[in-house]
């Protein structure tokens, strides 16, 4: 089957994040490996990638006969038109319209959604309603593949692009994007999104409750996966 990628409206003057330079850091994961069964042994799935878009994935997944949907969250809520000031001042980002024009899928669309590290970085207002989303566009049954960063990973734990490159193993790639230099040249690689909180595993628990079951599995880099059954 073929695959269908989204194309993202541009995020204003801001620079879109950049991985393509940097080293691959590979890691087993053992969520992809108990999810790849199912890859593996159902074909004709729909899968929503919600990270990056990886060539690597939309490979390896349309190999095994899937159809493919890609959108990248994080870059798509850094609109600019989707902020305004509220009247105390501050800056706030409209979700409802974030989600009219993001994820705007048909109820029971998905087999499987690729969720990654996506929501320790994403803005607090915007979490749940996404999951929420996510939770009406799945097929009964279907699964979430999700990391969370523990914290020990510390503050400044990179966002990543993860590329699949086996059955259970990812090749992670930290999104930067260069800071601004004199004479307007380019400065230094500086990551490209900063983690926004740490979620624990009562955390999780909370933010899937909608879901029937979640599988938790502790990555050795700091990281926690989360096999999530819709």
């Amino acid at each position: 089957m073929g695959s269908f990628l989204k194309l993202f409206r541009g995020a204003g003057g801001e620079q879109q994040p950049a991985s393509d330079a940097l080293p691959r850091i590979p890691r087993r994961s053992s969520g992809l490996a108990e999810l790849w069964r199912t890859l593996a042994s159902q074909e004709g799935q729909c899968v929503l990638d919600l990270g990056p878009t990886s060539p690597a994935n939309i490979k390896h997944l349309t190999d095994l006969g899937h159809k493919v949907y890609s959108e990248d969250l994080l870059l798509a809520s850094r609109a600019p038109d989707l902020r305004s000031l509220d009247a105390e001042g501050n800056s706030q980002l409209d979700e409802k319209r974030f989600l009219a024009e993001n994820l705007a899928y048909d109820p029971h669309s998905f087999d499987t959604v690729l969720f990654w590290d996506v929501a320790d970085f994403m803005e607090e207002a915007l979490v749940k309603p996404v999951v929420a989303r996510i939770w009406s566009m799945m097929k009964p049954g279907g699964f979430v593949l999700a990391f969370f960063h523990t914290r020990d990973a510390g503050a400044d734990a990179p966002c990543f692009r993860y590329h699949m490159s086996g059955p259970e193993t990812l090749e992670a790639q930290p999104l930067t994007v260069f800071s601004e230099g004199q004479n307007g040249k380019k400065g230094t690689r500086i990551p490209a999104y900063r983690l926004q909180r740490v979620f624990n595993n009562r955390n999780i628990e909370n933010l899937f409750r909608d879901f029937s079951s979640l599988k938790f599995f502790l990555a050795r880099d700091n990281v926690r996966e989360v096999l999530v059954t819709r």
